[in-house]
């Protein structure tokens, strides 16, 4: 999981979601869904995100909560993706 990795998942959460407003703080912990910041139509968006950006590809039973609700986890998840 690298730095590199969650500078672009931050870059699109807050162009996408926050519509360019990088001015309230975004914990890499902090989770998306419960803070309102994405709901399921934006995950659906993030996870295309994903998918292009990173080169991997996402079924249908890996969008969870688990692997997409706060940057961290998603770093760890495309990590995870890209070592397979």
């Amino acid at each position: 999981m690298t730095d590199e990795t969650r500078s672009a998942i931050r870059a699109f959460i807050v162009e996408n979601f926050l519509f360019g407003d990088d001015s309230h703080p975004l914990p890499a912990d902090q989770s998306l869904i419960d803070n309102d910041l994405v709901d399921s139509t934006g995950i659906l968006e993030l996870v295309g995100f994903i998918e292009e950006r990173f080169a991997i590809s996402i079924a249908d039973a890996d969008i969870v909560p688990a692997n997409l609700d706060s940057i961290d986890r998603i770093a760890g998840f495309i990590a995870r993706k890209q070592a397979a």
